[in-house]
């Protein structure tokens, strides 16, 4: 390239750099603080992660009470989220970007990390929830909940997979489904809101349901709580339930919330948040349920969205009868916080105090972990679930466990699934960009992308006078075909799409490219 030609592209750049940067500056200064963005955003937009971090950087990084160690059990996991132990040793892991229920093998040989990892379940619409009950596994999905029987020795299904519990409402936001027995023999299920803040038509949203194991039949056990992905029971089977409250509020607003749940309760949302303070959308309201909202019991700082609380029961120092609670961590947040681990203790008087219990997983506003959740081992550790980094950790106490060769453990191979009566959802097809990715969107093309904009509901998001989630310099972070692709696995924030094509994805994608630069 010759100077004269390099002189025109500088020209051309810094001509750019004012046409573009200097509004970019402005409108930034002007953008609305309860509306800022800060995450790590491939896992949050399109539910992509990060390499599992070697060993070595976990014991510079994490930092545990004294006498903890932490190494990983397994990993290569994706998107792993809740975990329960079979009778027999074997760890199941719900993975629902991937549709599947995981087995990893057993920790035969005590080393401290498990087995190969296979695929027990496949082709399943978001699964997230896990119980083990009376010779089933029950798996919670978006709308439905199935079971199968299941042999927890061997650790293989033995029967064909029933769907037990149909039409969930799984529109909207807040897909996740989290599914427990209780200690009454109940099965307990909660079913986060649809929205940020609004009033639910289908009241199963915001709330805890609760079935006899042989009956389809919901009935509300406790509403008003916007999204109790966790919740468990304690040494005198109480149950408590962490709640995320909603976003747009600012930094500091509202707390999360830790909540003793009983039977009826109305917990405050949509009209109600932290100490019953009103909502400033919705808190001028006449509905009757207002008057006796329960407030937290023990409240989080905002935004850290703690996804799960578990009750150790084992001999744990310093835990036996408290529980750890899983902040998975902040989006709308100016500055990163959250993305730890916090131990809840209750004194003898009830007084709820909570102290940290691993950190690290955010350095310098760089995440190298978001955990989701933790349930005790058949060897008395602790295991935790980290669906950003698709690692589950072991913490124990005592002398650490013998590192493999650095720089880091391999995954463990996965075993060819089994064949199973569960129907297998129809995979994407992949799109392809345009071989000239700069040329003009068919006109036509953009004008059905913007009449299904508007029918399916994205503009009341992303559009208008004050959008909730602008499009702002979409056209430089993502191209068609990651729009397209977002369309088929919307993270937890966004409604479902499951009724569109592919060619009304794609014309949705060329309408927010050539609209939202």
């Amino acid at each position: 390239m010759g100077r004269r030609e390099t002189g025109m592209l500088r020209k051309v750049f810094f001509s750019l750099l004012v046409l573009i940067g200097l509004p970019a500056a402005a409108a930034y200064q002007l953008w609305p603080s309860a509306w800022t963005i800060n995450a790590p955003m491939p896992n949050d937009v399109l539910n992509w992660g990060t390499d599992a971090a070697p060993e070595r950087t976990l014991r510079e990084k994490l930092h545990l009470p004294d006498g903890f160690q932490v190494n990983r059990y397994a990993v290569g996991l994706g998107q792993a989220r809740i975990m329960r132990w079979t009778s027999g040793g074997d760890l199941l892991i719900s993975i629902p970007r991937k549709g599947e229920i995981a087995l990893i093998g057993r920790d035969t040989k005590k080393t401290g990390r498990g087995g190969a990892i296979r695929a027990l379940l496949t082709g399943l619409d978001r699964p997230h929830g896990i119980e083990i009950h009376g010779g089933y596994l029950y798996v919670a999905e978006t709308d439905a909940i199935l079971r199968v029987p299941f042999d927890e020795a061997t650790g293989k299904l033995t029967g064909v997979v029933e769907r037990i519990i149909t039409g969930l409402p799984a529109d909207g936001n807040h897909w996740s489904r989290t599914l427990r027995m209780g200690p009454d023999g109940w099965m307990y299920v909660s079913v986060g809101s649809s929205c940020n803040v609004c009033i639910e038509k289908d009241n199963r949203r915001a709330a805890i349901l609760r079935f006899r194991p042989d009956d389809k039949v919901a009935e509300i056990y406790a509403e008003g709580l916007r999204n109790t992905v966790g919740f468990d029971w304690d040494a005198r089977g109480r149950m408590w339930g962490v709640d995320n409250g909603r976003d747009l509020l600012g930094d500091d607003l509202p707390p999360e919330e830790l909540n003793l749940i009983e039977q009826g309760k109305f917990y405050g949302w949509p009209f109600r948040y932290g100490n019953n303070v009103p909502d400033p959308d919705f808190g001028q309201t006449p509905d009757p349920r207002v008057a006796s909202a329960v407030p937290p019991a023990y409240g989080f700082p905002a935004h850290m969205a703690p996804l799960s609380v578990k009750f150790i029961h084992g001999p744990v120092p310093g835990l036996r009868n408290d529980a750890l609670v899983t902040l998975h961590g902040s989006w709308n947040r100016s500055q990163k916080q959250g993305y730890q681990i916090m131990s809840v203790h209750w004194a003898a008087d009830g007084t709820i105090t909570a102290a940290p219990f691993i950190t690290g997983f955010l350095q310098d506003q760089n995440v190298l972990g978001r955990p989701v959740d933790t349930t005790e081992g058949p060897d008395g550790a602790i295991y935790v679930s980290d669906d950003y980094a698709g690692v589950i950790y072991r913490v124990s106490y005592g002398a650490a466990t013998p590192s493999p060769t650095e720089p880091a453990m391999p995954a463990p191979a996965r075993a060819t699934p089994p064949v199973v009566p569960v129907p297998i959802a129809p995979q994407p097809k992949a799109e392809q960009e345009p071989e000239n990715s700069g040329e003009t969107l068919p006109a036509r093309e953009v004008l059905h992308g913007e009449a299904l904009f508007d029918t399916e509901g994205c503009r009341s998001c992303h559009g208008g006078d004050r959008p909730l989630a602008p499009l702002k310099d979409i056209v430089a972070r993502y191209n068609r075909e990651d729009i397209a692709r977002l369309l088929v696995t919307p993270p937890a924030a966004m409604p479902r799409f499951s009724q569109l094509k592919e060619d009304e994805r794609m014309a949705i994608a060329a309408y927010v490219l050539a609209t939202y630069e």
